[in-house]
């Protein structure tokens, strides 16, 4: 029996980890194969019961996951970003999801027959998109730079206010069954409301100031500050019956906007935490459904799915959007991108489970009526929003850009020249300092590690078409290339080698396979880049001619001259690279590391 279930715990994970690897090749939603595999392996083979694994811990095991990745979410949210994306986005996140609100929770109360605090409850689940579910579908899709900044933030604030929308609604049904009198209720919802915002604002400033003040090692930080997530949500939630998760999204909130933190390495440790804990937590909650409930749902549920997706979600997005620049067809478009995500599911299994034990009967329709919108938002949205948006000429045309990784005296050097060539060029690094000089030089700039889980929601790659790994770090730059392959084709990949690199046995270098083109020829490293750079070397564009040929070029300059790009007459970059074969012509303009004489 043991072993038994020590084989269930390790095939979950591993089917978690097989859906996410599945999912960033395909360049599709994860949750859209952990819902399916969840399926298979649940009501369909019957391979998984979680009731009968789990027992009595699934309930506390599905309360924390929810609270940590409501936490997690809660941390991106930084009012400052929020108002720096126009009107558009706050409408979206609050008079569009009211509308969205009333108008699902209206239709479902008439159409599946739910009592109107769980139809309320359900509209409230149902209003979060979340990045999880759009970037991939962005990535796929190439909308115009107006789409994709209003559906790429819409997603990121949403999740965690949609969730705290839920929280509030779930908390005002439970205080209303607890008490008889309308007094009684609203005290009821008000303790609640007070210990949640409460406790989340103590301790998010409290461990916020830890952070800012250094007073825990650097090793312990993301440990302390999970154990305090479980610890604040599960001591509210003792204090104040159902209060815990509210607590946990106003404290990362309130860290989220604390000046002079820096909950960067937090926040990467709590996405591979979330991460782990959504591939693992969508394939349970697949697993507990009953195909039956939605056989006795019946065509009602699809039409929940249609009102969702055709009316309340245009009507949300044509008020939200009056006086904005947006024209009719990009309107469109945002109104028929709305995947549901990772927050409606967790949120509605969790709450659903404590309804079910609070006496509410319909609450167990609660969750595959979600699924059904999730799945279905996902489907039809992903497999038609590309051909909708060329139907409407709002694509953008092809990506001409580069993301450059580093942001060292290298990669500064070479995104400067390409930006005044008029390329779209994106600077990623983790170290400061870097970051700030590109900043200085007019540079776009990305600060974080470009393969982590925040890169995935908030690096915008729209208009960009190939890498150039040149921070100088081999492991960042392979891993970089290994991850961007599937998403720009191995011909857009590109690596500058370390200087380590020449100096080592072939046995102790990473195979030529995993990585990007060698960049600008076999002798040419980092550290020998960087050199000239430091000494004078300055990167030139030139044009060619019929009386000034590729090869005239490269006698004048001889020895002296590395060629790095060259531009051909419609605008397109070629890039030197170890036993490449290009000829530039005439017409072209080539650019060039030229030391001084």
């Amino acid at each position: 029996m043991d072993h038994t279930i020590l084989l269930s715990i390790a095939g979950i994970g591993v089917l978690g980890i097989s859906c996410q690897l599945i999912a960033w090749w395909a360049r599709l939603p994860a949750i859209l194969f952990l819902l399916i595999v969840g399926i298979l392996v649940g009501p369909v083979f019957g391979l998984l019961d979680p009731d009968a694994l789990f027992g009595k811990l699934l309930f506390p095991i599905v309360s924390l996951s929810v609270a940590v990745i409501l936490f997690e979410g809660s941390l991106t949210l930084n009012f400052e970003d929020i108002r720096g994306h126009g009107n558009t986005v706050r409408n979206l996140i609050t008079i569009g999801a009211l509308i969205t609100w009333l108008i699902i929770a209206v239709s479902t109360h008439y159409l599946i027959g739910f009592p109107f605090e769980l139809a309320f409850l359900f509209g409230a689940v149902v209003i979060v998109t979340g990045p999880t579910v759009i970037i991939p579908m962005l990535r796929t899709v190439r909308p115009n730079a107006k789409i994709t900044n209003v559906l790429r933030w819409e997603g990121i604030v949403i999740d965690p206010l949609g969730a705290l929308l839920a929280v509030l609604v779930f908390d005002f049904i439970i205080s209303g069954q607890q008490q008889y009198s309308i007094g009684a209720i609203v005290l009821t919802f008000g303790k609640i409301i007070l210990i949640g915002f409460s406790m989340g604002l103590l301790s998010g400033w409290g461990l916020g100031n830890i952070l800012k003040k250094r007073l825990i090692p650097q090793y312990l930080r993301n440990i302390i500050t999970l154990i305090t997530v479980c610890t604040i949500y599960v001591l509210s939630d003792t204090i104040e019956h159902e209060s815990g998760l509210l607590a946990v999204t106003i404290m990362g909130i309130t860290m989220a906007n604390m000046k002079d933190i820096e909950i960067e390495d937090v926040l990467d440790f709590k996405e591979s935490l979330s991460l782990l804990l959504i591939s693992v937590l969508f394939i349970i909650l697949a697993a507990r459904i009953e195909f039956h409930q939605l056989i006795h749902i019946g065509w009602p549920a699809l039409g929940i799915l249609a009102i969702t997706m055709f009316i309340a979600r245009t009507i949300s997005v044509f008020v939200s959007s009056i006086g904005s620049d947006l024209s009719f067809n990009e309107k469109i478009l945002i109104s028929w991108i709305g995947p549901r995500g990772i927050v409606a599911a967790a949120v509605s299994a969790l709450f659903a489970l404590r309804l079910e034990n609070a006496g509410f009967v319909e609450a167990s329709l609660i969750v595959p009526l979600t699924f059904l919108i999730i799945i279905g938002t996902v489907v039809i949205q992903s497999a038609t929003a590309r051909y909708l948006a060329n139907l409407l000429n709002v694509r953008e045309p092809p990506p001409t850009g580069l993301l450059i990784i580093g942001a060292g005296n290298v990669a500064r050097a070479l995104g400067k020249e390409l930006q005044e060539q008029d390329f779209k060029v994106i600077l990623t690094d983790s170290t400061w300092e870097n970051i700030r000089l590109a900043r200085m030089e007019g540079l776009e700039t990305y600060y974080g590690n470009p393969i982590s889980e925040h890169a995935d929601r908030n690096l915008n790659l729209v208009g960009i078409g190939k890498v150039l790994a040149v921070s100088g770090r081999s492991n960042l730059d392979t891993l970089a290339c290994l991850k961007f392959k599937p998403e720009f084709g191995v011909e857009n990949v590109y690596e500058l080698k370390s200087t380590r690199e020449k100096h080592i046995a072939d046995k102790h270098t990473v195979s030529t396979r995993h990585r990007g083109y060698e960049l600008f020829g076999e002798d040419v490293s980092y550290g020998n880049l960087a050199y000239k750079l430091r000494n004078g070397a300055e990167i030139k564009s030139t044009q060619l001619s019929d009386e000034f040929t590729f090869e005239q070029y490269l006698e004048k300059y001889g020895e002296r001259i590395i060629p790095l790009f060259a531009i051909d007459t419609k605008h397109r970059i070629h890039i030197f690279v170890t036993d490449g074969k290009m000829k530039p012509e005439s017409g072209w303009t080539v650019m060039g590391l030229i030391e001084a004489e």
